[in-house]
């Protein structure tokens, strides 16, 4: 069973979008690439995420702006796991009324790991964190999203400290943390499969 639930020390992104124009061009072109060779790299869990790695890299292929929700109604998306002593954290979305992880679209200049601890922090009212090793990729869905879109969605292992979710107001006010078995239970079809695999890591009652 394995178990990494300490806070690390802050990263501290190195470039100013602003200024530095070249290279955030370059990062862009290298981000498509570093989720490409992820998504590649991966071997679904079930027959969902199977389908779902080839739906990501036939759609990544032909996108101009693949992270841009604007510029396209498919989109990648980043979402968090988020997992800690007390299990794992889902919210109620308000339009779907679906248990979920908390993630989102991804801001321009952002990285999707960078992205997914942010939706989880404005949707939780959390400290989250990426393991100490750095992000960790762990599931691959896509899926229909609101407003006739289609998310291809990146999902990060996030840990998360011993408290209760806050979410700030605007965000959806039911957010809590369930044991592993309530988790698997409640929530979406499309999270049931990467749950039931993490949780041999860090359920102790697995």
């Amino acid at each position: 069973m394995v178990r990494d639930f300490c806070h690390p020390r802050p990263c501290v992104w190195p470039y100013d979008w602003a200024e530095a124009p070249l290279v955030a061009t370059v990062r862009r072109i290298d981000i498509r690439s570093d989720i490409r060779n992820a998504v590649l790299a991966r071997v679904g869990i079930d027959q969902r995420e199977t389908r779902s790695l080839l739906a990501f890299v036939e759609h990544l292929d032909l996108l101009e702006h693949p992270f841009s929700e604007q510029a396209d109604p498919v989109h990648v998306t980043a979402s968090a796991i988020v997992v800690g002593s007390r299990g794992v954290v889902l919210h109620l979305h308000k339009r779907l009324g679906l248990w979920l992880q908390p993630g989102g679209h991804i801001e321009a200049g952002e990285l999707p790991s960078d992205a997914a601890l942010r939706e989880a922090r404005e949707e939780t009212g959390l400290d989250v964190w990426h393991p100490a090793t750095g992000p960790e990729l762990v599931h691959i869905d896509v899926h229909p999203g609101p407003r006739g879109h289609t998310h291809l969605d990146v999902r990060y292992l996030v840990f998360g400290p011993d408290a209760d979710p806050a979410p700030p107001a605007g965000e959806s006010p039911d957010a809590r943390w369930f044991s592993w078995a309530e988790a698997i239970a409640v929530a979406d079809e499309g999270l049931v499969g990467a749950l039931r695999v993490l949780q041999p890591r860090f359920d102790g009652e697995s």
